[in-house]
């Protein structure tokens, strides 16, 4: 067997363009094959045919055909976020030019973590996190994996800027990645203050940090995973400074409406934060991952240095080559900031606002939608692209026998919420290319199931 092509080297592109026609086939066959938003048939039909398609995945000898076989069997397998029935999750589906990008991340395949692997991967991660901190009110930036990975580096910096002694305040609606850093910190466990109307109160807060004694690290939220709230930022951050409390804003869904001029003040109060998360494979059509930390004090990011001799010698950055060991706690990173910097110079801010509006408007149509139909009742207007409906008299069990019959047919994929001590079904919706009749479509669909479920 002679020796495979590199994707990168003189040679590279030419390696890969048959390689690439091949993949570009697959999704097509694939993509036909499912026929709908994701497949059909539940967990064990799905796992059964990737297990056939795959079949010994460790072969003595290889298979030249198995890039076709096992893209087209993701892709048949797989809950496709561009089609507009599927709105389960904040997963959206990624721009074509971010993607592109990405190819030539992984074919150059640098990784930040010494200058002399990246060298103009280094300097443009350094324009790009610059730019987005500004956005925040912030000085630096770090890229993260995503909204878990900055909400624990946030924790983390804040337990190093108190000295190692810190409690984590949150409400009720935060994401649980948070408690979760905090048990992985070894932090006690954090004080979680009721939000009975979904977002955190800022007199319940008041109260949390009159009873428990701090060092306090307040965990506000701008756009939550269920309902996508934002929490009332200015008014926290006044209780956080009357206390002395430090303050971070996990904005890992609602970053995104920074872009738009018409949505970008319900962000008032952001840069009050120490540090804000942002996840732009949400609210900013990236490919899995693009994750960002924005840190106010840069000081606080002195809390991450270590010394590598093999990576940065004290002689080489006393020379000049930049330390990129201190910007995360990840060693090898690949240069998750290529496709965000093509997508924000691509589109612009005006681009990037006119798709955050227009998701922003499917969702105020969809609730619309929602509001008319006498078999529905909306929990409440939208604050993103997330919508919280269920059929009218429903049970709990109905609402979640409906939401897995669309998953296990394949035919619509929502999500699914707590609220007001009852279970919703949630469409996020982050695809800009959806109209209204696919709306209509969703709403008649989940009416047609429930008219079938037992009740």
């Amino acid at each position: 067997m002679s020796t495979p092509p590199l994707a990168s080297g003189p040679h590279g592109p030419d390696a890969l363009r048959p390689l690439l026609d091949t993949v570009l086939h697959a999704l097509h066959a694939g993509t036909a094959a499912r026929g709908g938003p994701l497949p059909a048939g539940g967990p064990d039909a799905v796992t059964a045919r990737v297990r056939d398609a795959a079949g010994d995945v460790l072969p003595d000898t290889g298979d030249p055909d198995a890039l076709r076989t096992l893209v087209t069997a993701l892709t048949e397998g797989a809950a496709d976020p561009a089609h507009p029935l599927c709105a389960a999750h904040l997963h959206g589906p990624p721009l074509a030019v971010a993607t592109a990008a990405d190819l030539a991340a992984s074919v150059l395949n640098p990784s930040l973590d010494s200058w002399d692997q990246a060298p103009a991967a280094s300097a443009l991660e350094t324009l790009l996190t610059r730019a987005l901190a500004r956005e925040t009110g912030a000085t630096d930036a770090l890229v993260t994996t995503g909204g878990t990975e900055s909400n624990q580096l946030a924790l983390l910096l804040a337990r190093e800027a108190a000295d190692g002694t810190l409690r984590l305040v949150h409400g009720a609606n935060a994401h649980h990645s948070l408690p979760r850093a905090a048990w992985l910190l070894g932090l006690p466990a954090p004080v979680v203050v009721p939000t009975p109307t979904g977002t955190l109160d800022p007199a319940a807060l008041d109260e949390a940090l009159d009873r428990v004694p701090g060092p306090h690290l307040v965990a506000a939220t701008a756009g939550t995973t269920d309902a996508g709230l934002i929490d009332p930022l200015p008014e926290i951050a006044d209780r956080c400074a009357a206390h002395g409390a430090r303050l971070h804003i996990d904005a890992a869904y609602g970053a995104g409406l920074l872009f738009s001029d018409r949505h970008r003040p319900k962000l008032t109060g952001l840069d009050a934060a120490h540090t804000v998360t942002l996840d732009l494979h949400k609210l900013g059509w990236q490919p899995i991952a693009a994750g960002l930390l924005t840190v106010k004090n840069p000081d606080d990011l002195t809390a991450l240095d270590q010394r590598a001799d093999y990576l940065n010698a004290h002689d080489d950055t006393e020379a000049g080559l930049p330390d990129l060991l201190g910007r995360s706690p990840r060693t090898s990173r690949r240069p998750d900031i290529l496709k965000i910097a093509v997508t924000l110079k691509t589109l612009g801010r005006d681009g990037l606002g006119a798709l955050v509006d227009r998701v922003c408007d499917l969702a105020q149509q969809f609730a619309d939608l929602v509001t008319g139909h006498p078999g529905f009742e909306l929990h409440a207007p939208p604050t993103i692209s997330t919508v919280l409906f269920r059929p009218t008299d429903a049970t709990d069990d109905t609402v979640a026998t409906i939401r897995r019959t669309l998953l296990t047919t394949g035919r619509a994929a929502l999500g699914r919420a707590r609220a007001d001590g009852r279970l919703w079904l949630k469409a996020t919706l982050l695809n800009p290319h959806t109209r209204p009749d696919d709306l209509a479509a969703l709403l008649h669909l989940v009416h047609l199931v429930e008219g079938n479920t037992p009740r």
